[in-house]
């Protein structure tokens, strides 16, 4: 193939030509990619600080108790002297003295189950004077008692065959609380 002869290539199309990007234009880019990979370290160094937060709270939830039952238990005045919590996960009911009466030398406090129906049930004897104590429990140990109280026994308590003393000297209504 052959050119018309009107038609000449010019001579600098011949040689190739350097294409002119600017300083300012390099700079650009270079600092675009530069603030790029910044923000990518950025972002991965908090995404990584985040899931050790995460985990360090999933750690101090699972140390923290996690009440299912609780109980304030009343005198015969209908004022607090005992509250009566359940946390399953440590396995024991936590007894909080809230008033100031205590056993006799010769006398013992006994905590009962009082299911809707059927017989009292033991749940041990308050041995520590202190202003709170606590005694074995699992999950099922609250499951369909309605109310707990408490009654004063000889010292070291009285068989469950054989049943507390009444009247009760403290009593309250057990709590289900909302999960």
């Amino acid at each position: 193939m052959s050119l018309p002869e009107n038609l000449s290539v010019p001579p600098a199309a011949a040689t190739p030509v350097a294409c002119g990007v600017s300083a300012w234009w390099r700079a650009t880019a270079i600092g675009s990619l530069l603030a790029l990979a910044l923000g990518v370290a950025t972002s991965m160094s908090m995404f990584e600080q985040f899931k050790a937060q995460i985990q360090h709270l999933q750690v101090k939830l699972k140390d923290t108790s996690q009440i299912k039952y609780i109980a304030v238990l009343n005198d015969d005045k209908h004022a607090p002297a005992m509250l009566v919590t359940l946390d399953p996960q440590e396995g024991a009911l936590q007894i909080q003295r809230l008033n100031a009466v205590s056993e006799g030398r010769e006398d013992s406090m006994q905590l009962w189950a009082l299911p809707a129906s059927g017989q009292p049930r033991s749940l041990g004897v308050l041995e520590s004077k202190g202003k709170t104590l606590r005694l074995s429990a699992n999950d099922a140990t609250l499951a369909n008692v309605s109310q707990l109280a408490i009654s004063v026994e000889d010292k070291g308590g009285v068989p469950e065959s054989r049943g507390p003393r009444l009247p009760y000297l403290f009593k309250g209504t057990v709590v289900q609380k909302a999960l």
